[in-house]
């Protein structure tokens, strides 16, 4: 038997119409004006391991792996594990660095730009 652990090279959430609709809770979606500089709460399910040293992008997920482009840069600034009903959930702070324009490039693999 192993242990399921996801590595996730950025964070992506929900659009928040998904929680306007009653789909999803607050922190599973990406807030209506990110804000640079502002902390934000997070959730996701599973056990998720995200790069906590240096800037990964925000990204937007229609579920089934379906990504936008970068929505900012983001840095992780704490991720815990837990559980709801013997169910996985990981939970956590990032903070907006800086809002991507959908026509620049903000990162080139892992290396942010």
């Amino acid at each position: 038997m192993g242990i399921i652990v996801e590595y996730n090279p950025d964070l992506a959430l929900r659009s928040i119409s998904e929680y306007k609709k009653g789909n999803r809770k607050i922190e599973e979606c990406i807030p209506e004006n990110i804000e640079v500089g502002k902390i934000y709460p997070f959730l996701k399910s599973g056990q998720r391991n995200y790069w906590l040293f240096g800037q990964i992008p925000l990204l937007e997920t229609k579920g089934s792996q379906q990504l936008s482009k970068p929505k900012a840069s983001i840095v992780i600034l704490d991720a815990t594990h837990f559980l709801i009903e013997e169910k996985i959930y990981t939970k956590g702070n990032y903070k907006v660095i800086q809002i991507c324009d959908e026509d620049k490039v903000y990162f080139n693999g892992f290396q942010k730009i």
